[in-house]
């Protein structure tokens, strides 16, 4: 069964590669507003909308106190080659075994050209600077989702 987590809770802890092969912990993370996002493959064409739409909100977000970081099953340099390529600014993180996915829930069975398969559930969650879920949203669309989110968060638009 697929674990579904509610604001409110705990926000898993985790320690992953970012693009340039350096660890980032959450827990290092505390004090700071996070935006996390799981996507499903860097350098896709829905994974590349929804990446430049946090880019070219990236201002507004940080201005705002978040700081926004993006979750695929990628490697760190594809990851690298994914950031370079579209000018992104925000860090990306690797989990190659999805272990952070499974642990919020952000892998599990989806529909996928009509059949049931297995994989990443674009999912986008919102830590607060003690580390627990404001927000937490499964099964977003890669168009119009940072748009959505920045009302949801009382960000002009």
């Amino acid at each position: 069964m697929t674990v579904r987590l509610e604001p409110g809770t705990a926000a898993p802890d985790f320690a992953l590669l970012d693009q340039d092969g350096d660890t980032v912990r959450l827990a290092d993370l505390r004090g700071d507003r996070i935006v996390l996002y799981f996507y499903p493959a860097a350098m896709t064409p829905g994974c590349t909308t929804q990446a430049c739409d946090f880019r070219d909100s990236i201002s507004s977000l940080q201005g705002a106190g978040y700081r926004v970081i993006g979750v695929s099953r990628d490697e760190p340099a594809k990851l690298r080659e994914f950031r370079e390529r579209d000018g992104l600014t925000f860090t990306l993180l690797s989990d190659p075994d999805h272990a952070v996915h499974l642990a919020y829930g952000a892998w599990g069975e989806k529909m996928n050209y009509g059949k049931v398969v297995e994989g990443v559930l674009r999912s986008t969650f919102v830590i607060d600077e003690d580390g627990v879920l404001t927000l937490a949203q499964y099964n977003v669309k890669a168009t119009g989702h940072v748009a959505r989110l920045r009302k949801q968060l009382g960000i002009d638009a």
